[in-house]
């Protein structure tokens, strides 16, 4: 179990002795349950610092927002950004490696490990309690949650309010690390897509229903992408809010930006934008769950990723973010990789 003591004091070290400039964790918020992002350049502040069931964000996103302000720096602090991973969030940094998006040098790691545990979600801890009002929710040795509510403590199994993500995590310790708290303890799910069955099981009429449904709902706020963090392109061609304009920009070259999809959160354009980002995420996606957990409207968007992760595992024995030296999927090709697609 991680030892909150002994991550502050891991903190404190980096920014005492200025091996860090920051350090990227979790701090308790003040509205609700969930932490808030915390941002840590004096080490007296590592007091501010939590670890517990609630700490859902992936921080990996942050480093996509330091790169960018680094870039616009004239003289930028070359020091790395500290940031506190758990398991899934490390996969995430893996693939930011293979794709040359940061350096080794530009991040050092603070591992977490889940062990048998995993972060809660919010819905099943609510539908769990019944309407009672959680006021605080910690690990224990023997991985249930201690819950305490105005009625006083009450210990749940875990497994009835992790995340769907944690239930089929293929990685609860982190991969990649400079400094690892808590112990390796490996952990294979019995079913890694058990999700898909039950929408694997509908028909293409069911499948087409179910998502017309879903997407109408959509009303285009960019929140998944916004917190995704393979979502790093300053341009991206799903979203036509972000146009990249520099003081070079023409108004010609403003005029003929091609639009993949229209602004309007009609049915088709939602389509256009929610597929086109889900094929461009695949072989990418490290299964965070942010883009679902996000989405104002309840949007399965998970679902969508998970069946690209399967397709890739199926189709070529590729998962995603365990190896920065291994080639990304879309830039690898092996001679006995399927070639039915080619006519």
């Amino acid at each position: 179990m991680v030892n909150l003591e002994d991550l502050k004091n891991e903190a404190h070290k980096l920014l005492k002795e200025g091996t860090v400039k920051y350090i990227i964790g979790y701090e308790r918020g003040t509205n609700g349950l969930l932490p808030i992002p915390a941002f840590i350049k004096n080490p007296e502040d590592v007091e501010r610092l939590i670890w517990d069931p609630t700490c859902v964000f992936n921080l990996t996103r942050f480093l996509v927002d330091e790169k960018r302000r680094k870039a616009s720096e004239k003289e930028p602090d070359e020091r790395p950004v500290g940031v506190i991973v758990k398991g899934c969030d490390s996969r995430a940094l893996v693939v930011l490696l293979q794709e040359k998006f940061i350096n080794r040098d530009d991040v050092y790691i603070l591992g977490v490990s889940c062990e048998e545990a995993g972060v809660l979600d919010e819905k099943k801890l609510a539908k769990t309690l019944k309407g009672k009002k959680a006021k605080n929710i910690e690990f224990t040795k023997n991985d249930n949650f201690v819950v305490m509510t105005e009625d006083g403590k009450t210990e749940i199994s875990a497994k009835e309010i992790l995340a769907e993500r944690c239930l089929e995590c293929k990685a609860n310790f982190p991969v990649i690390y400079d400094i690892l708290l808590g112990e390796k303890v490996k952990r294979k799910s019995d079913k890694p897509f058990g999700s898909l069955e039950k929408f694997e099981s509908l028909s293409k009429e069911e499948r087409w229903t179910f998502w017309k449904e879903q997407l109408d709902k959509c009303i285009r706020c960019y929140a998944c992408r916004s917190v995704c963090p393979m979502c790093y392109c300053d341009e991206c061609v799903a979203d036509t809010i972000n146009f990249a304009v520099t003081a070079d920009t023409t108004a010609e070259e403003k005029a003929q930006k091609i639009k993949w999809a229209e602004k309007s959160p009609v049915t088709s354009e939602n389509f256009v934008y929610h597929l086109v980002r889900a094929i461009h995420l695949a072989g990418r996606c490290i299964d965070c769950g942010e883009c679902e957990r996000v989405c104002p409207l309840d949007i399965p968007l998970r679902l969508l990723n998970k069946k690209l992760e399967k397709e890739a595992k199926e189709l070529f024995d590729y998962e995603v973010g365990f190896d920065p030296d291994q080639p990304s999927l879309v830039s690898s090709f092996k001679d006995e990789d399927p070639e039915d697609f080619i006519r």
